[in-house]
């Protein structure tokens, strides 16, 4: 595994962007948007403008379609398994500072040894054709600390095809009180590989006491939208 420095990027909702083209789903409808928008938490059908800014699917993931008619996902951290998230000692819950995201949570670490986030997604509700990537949407808070040693990151593509992207990055650096990306992997997703795709962020060996670390989320995203 090689050991890559994060790539520090302050995150962008969609709706911040005012120089994105209108959404053309009106006439080429995104990619299984009717099966996608059964969970919605708001009457059908949604307009032009909530598809943009988001739909949040029972308060677990947020759906939008960009200026290129593709599906993007967030998936927030009560849809993700944490260890230790269930103990008040170790992660606590607060609510998402970010607009139109009423009612959703976003998982703050107190102090944990043993950290371990993992997820998994149906690839099936992405749009063919399309290089995603995943990111994790987090930030540090003093006091933080436990940070020396770095995480590791993985992703597990649909059917064992390719070999698992795995890295460690490092934290140790990353600015205090501001959400940044740290990329998993990305991937081509086509018709023909459509399956369930497991991705994690790990550190377990160094046995260090960790803290400060708040979750957003994980971004699935096209990697033309960074």
């Amino acid at each position: 595994m090689s050991n890559i420095q994060a790539r520090w990027v302050p995150i962008q909702s969609p709706v911040e962007d005012k120089a994105m083209k209108p959404l053309n789903y009106e006439t080429k409808k995104p990619h299984n948007y009717e099966t996608i928008l059964r969970d919605a938490d708001l009457p059908l059908p949604p307009s032009t403008e909530q598809l943009r800014s988001g739909v949040l699917l029972k308060k677990l993931i947020k759906y939008w379609v960009d200026d290129k008619n593709s599906n993007c996902f967030m998936i927030f951290p009560r849809k993700l398994s944490i260890t230790w998230s269930d103990d008040p000692n170790y992660w606590t819950w607060l609510p998402n500072d970010s607009p139109n995201e009423k009612g959703v949570e976003a998982a703050e670490l107190k102090n944990v040894c043993w950290l371990d986030i993992t997820g998994k997604f149906d690839t099936s509700n992405l749009t063919p054709g399309i290089t995603y990537e995943l990111v994790f949407q987090m930030k540090l808070e003093d006091p933080a600390y436990g940070w020396d040693t770095p995480v590791n990151v993985k992703l597990v593509l649909p059917n064992g095809k390719d070999k698992p992207q795995e890295k460690k990055v490092s934290l140790r650096e990353q600015p205090r009180y501001q959400w940044v990306d740290i990329k998993i992997g990305e991937f081509k997703h086509e018709r023909d590989s459509v399956g369930e795709i497991t991705f994690s962020m790990y550190e377990h060996a160094a046995g260090v006491w960790k803290k400060g670390l708040f979750l957003k989320g994980v971004a699935i995203r096209p990697k033309y939208n960074i």
